[in-house]
């Protein structure tokens, strides 16, 4: 799996990245079939004085899975992200393996007094 980590007006110091990358891998957990894992931080002040965060994850057979959010701190925001991806990651994994999965009536087995 690969994490690519880019900063959008501003850089982002050696120490930050190695903390997202090391967070981003933690989404192996989550779901073992991750292809690509792209963080994009935006450091640009805006009018709100916020940093932006976009996470985008790529698994296999799968569209990608996206997460943005905003605060004035960058590790923060993208905390508040990965939250969102790993919902999203567990919600696709339980869809993928069905484990709820309630039978239908004309799967149900039928009883020895029912003709």
């Amino acid at each position: 799996m690969q994490v690519k980590i880019s900063a959008r007006h501003g850089h982002l110091g050696e120490t930050a990245q190695q903390i997202i990358r090391e967070k981003a891998e933690k989404l192996l957990h989550y779901f073992d079939r991750l292809t690509m894992i792209e963080v994009v931080v935006d450091l640009k002040k805006s009018e709100v004085d916020s940093c932006h965060v976009e996470i985008k994850v790529q698994a296999e057979h799968k569209h990608d899975f996206i997460a943005t959010e905003a605060n004035h701190e960058v590790m923060v925001a993208f905390d508040l992200a990965m939250h969102k991806i790993e919902g999203q990651l567990k919600r696709y994994k339980e869809k993928v393996q069905d484990h709820r999965r309630v039978p239908h009536a004309g799967e149900l087995p039928r009883t020895s007094n029912e003709q």
